[in-house]
């Protein structure tokens, strides 16, 4: 069993590892054409339009940016959300409100964050939409995060406890993958984002 679970971990250290770098390889062209587009599918493919609280992120690492994404909320008055490390319980996310002058610092990732307060704290059961990150993704839902396993555990109630909160992967063209190894502890997504694709789960 151990031995299965090494063999495993090895696979998708080696799979973060490839589309790590293919996503960095990315050119700031790519990427600022590619932000554009994102938010085209989301609007035309996702609950983005209809949606009121919508927790996004900064990108980091070759990313795929959903600046455009956050801008377009902006505009239309609805609630943005960022992920910031949570001070107290190790391995989780809060989601914090994020507007064009909130103040920011690093985290010890060197990823910018809000600066949490007792009045932007935001519960997952108040949040309609959350887009994610990730490194590779499959058509069945199935995400490859950076390995630390911070989304897995924030979203796990999502599932368990059935809220309506709706989970999108965002990520480039290029992080579409075979069907990747799955643990138990993986949240699957609703559907997964990409400058060309929608791809639903559902």
């Amino acid at each position: 069993m151990h031995k299965l679970i090494n063999l495993k971990n090895v696979q998708r250290q080696k799979l973060r590892s490839e589309f790590r770098n293919k996503r960095q390889a990315l050119s700031g062209e790519q990427q600022f054409a590619a932000s554009s587009k994102l938010l085209k599918t989301c609007v035309a493919s996702t609950t983005l339009a209809q949606a009121t609280t919508i927790a996004c992120y900064i990108a980091n690492d070759g990313e795929i940016d959903p600046m455009a994404i956050i801008d377009y909320c902006w505009q239309q008055s609805k609630c943005v959300l960022l992920p910031v490390l949570h001070p107290f319980n190790q391995g989780h996310l809060l989601f914090v409100k994020y507007r064009p002058n909130s103040p920011t610092r690093k985290n010890c990732y060197g990823i910018e964050e809000p600066i949490v307060t007792v009045a932007n704290l935001c519960p997952l059961v108040n949040i309609d939409l959350i887009l994610t990150p990730l490194v590779a993704f499959d058509v069945e839902g199935s995400r490859l995060g950076m390995g630390g396993g911070y989304y897995d555990r924030t979203l796990a109630p999502i599932r368990r406890d059935l809220l309506p909160t709706q989970l999108i992967g965002l990520a480039h063209s290029c992080q579409q993958t075979d069907l990747l190894l799955t643990s138990s502890w993986d949240i699957p997504l609703d559907g997964i984002a990409t400058p060309d694709h929608f791809f639903s789960v559902s």
